[in-house]
């Protein structure tokens, strides 16, 4: 897990400028972590998190020099499938970076109630029911 949240703090961190106390908010004891790695380096990562009957996505990222190659689509994809195969979720949650949002959407997420600011950035929350 140490090597995911590196390229968390990377991307949110030192690209993004979100405070460390933000991006390491405490809860990935509580998460289940996802990976992909390309020549045993991880190129992207995110958590899930259940919330009742909702599973939340969170802290999704990929490696800068990994990016815009269909690399996020892969490791949605498979988070996913595992959600839909392994828990009794009926509603998956994200909360968006507004310029993410058609990403998402590609995935048929859909946007649910106005834009807002999370660790001084505009974020859209999201949802696609099970």
């Amino acid at each position: 897990m140490q090597d995911c949240l590196a390229l968390r703090h990377a991307v949110f961190v030192g690209e993004q400028n979100v405070e460390p106390t933000v991006e390491l908010d405490g809860l990935d004891a509580e998460c289940r972590h996802f990976a992909l790695k390309d020549d045993g380096r991880i190129i992207a990562t995110c958590r899930v998190r259940r919330l009742g009957s909702a599973a939340k996505i969170e802290r999704m990222v990929v490696a800068r020099d990994s990016r815009r190659q269909g690399i996020g689509l892969e490791l949605m994809k498979y988070v996913l499938h595992d959600i839909m195969h392994t828990g009794d979720f009926q509603l998956l949650k994200l909360s968006a970076q507004s310029d993410a949002v058609p990403f998402y959407e590609r995935l048929n997420f859909q946007k649910r109630g106005p834009e807002y600011i999370e660790a001084g950035m505009p974020h859209y929350e999201m949802i696609r029911e099970l």
